[in-house]
């Protein structure tokens, strides 16, 4: 176990110079498969980092790191301590096509057309009141380099209740809320970038998807118009693996109102017949399946039972001399 750590640990700090410029990038499994990648392990190194800058450093939100790192500090985790790099993920339950935007898990996963290939970026969404889409398929209309921002009717009054006046436009520059890339694909929504260096993994925006600078700058380039774009919100993924193995993936639900984005108690999650079909299985332990509703990590675990997977040792032929 120590020696794969150590290569976990070992391959994280390579992983880490070629995640700074581009999205994470994942080949595909089987048609029949849908887990990929890996988790890794980090060390905090000494002074003052934040949880929001090793988030970045992965191309990861904050909410996954607060998700799979339960109890860390956001603003100044302890140096030495280990922290998991959620980097195994369970597609969602979608056609691998375009763009698919889970809001529940903060994630933008791309499928380059032609490619057996899978970019994922983590993203902004809307608050509490002003929620991004979902169950909508649309498609990227246009794009623009140095957007400007035209707030609607409805975000003037929010910002004129708060004090600030916005102007009838807001030009194009650095400081456009909107960043310097976007991607229309609605009347008035787009998936932008961002002037601020927070906010990704939270919810910050309008309903719009913001992403880091770099992030919306590798889409821009890389994503041509009319590309599908879905939007989902699956805060439970699943899958059945070829080799007989279940995983489920749990994320926090989203708040449908202040009042529960407010509270401190969780907030009820609902499992669709698909998902109860593969957890409500005689193989499944229990324990494990009651610990991920409960802590919901944001990771894929098997939920197989241990009785189960030594069976399937068991069975699995010898190798060959």
């Amino acid at each position: 176990m120590l020696k794969s750590f150590c290569a976990s640990l070992i391959a994280v700090s390579t992983l880490l110079a070629s995640l700074n410029a581009a999205a994470v990038e994942y080949r595909l499994p089987a048609k029949d498969s849908r887990l990929i990648g890996e988790n890794q392990y980090y060390i905090v190194p000494e002074g003052k980092l934040t949880l929001e800058a090793i988030a970045a450093e992965f191309q990861l939100g904050l909410s996954n790191m607060m998700e799979a790192n339960p109890g860390v500090d956001p603003y100044l985790p302890k140096p030495g301590s280990t922290l998991v790099i959620p980097h195994q993920l369970i597609l969602p339950d979608t056609p691998r096509k375009g763009i698919v935007i889970n809001s529940a898990e903060m994630r933008l996963y791309y499928y380059p057309k032609g490619k057996n290939t899978v970019e994922v970026l983590p993203i902004g969404i809307g608050q509490v009141g002003r929620d991004t889409p979902e169950n909508w398929v649309t498609q990227v209309y246009r794009k623009r380099a140095n957007p400007t921002w035209t707030p609607t009717q409805n975000t003037r009054k929010i910002y004129a209740d708060k004090g600030v006046e916005l102007p009838d436009v807001w030009p194009a520059g650095p400081d456009n809320p909107m960043g310097l890339f976007a991607l229309y694909v609605g009347n008035y929504f787009a998936v932008h970038g961002t002037n601020a260096s927070f906010g990704i993994g939270l919810r910050v925006s309008q309903g719009c998807v913001r992403l880091r600078d770099e992030d919306i700058e590798h889409l821009f380039n890389s994503v041509p118009v009319g590309t599908r774009v879905e939007f989902v919100n699956q805060p439970i993924k699943a899958t059945i693996e070829p080799d007989g193995n279940r995983y489920l993936e749990v994320h926090q639900p989203l708040s449908e109102t202040i009042e529960q984005f407010e509270s401190s108690e969780q907030l009820p999650l609902t499992l669709d017949k698909k998902i109860t079909s593969i957890v409500a299985h005689a193989e499944t332990d229990s324990f494990t399946l009651k610990r991920l509703l409960e802590q919901r990590t944001g990771m894929p675990t098997r939920i197989n039972s241990i009785q189960h997977a030594q069976l399937d040792e068991d069975a699995a032929p010898a190798d060959s001399e």
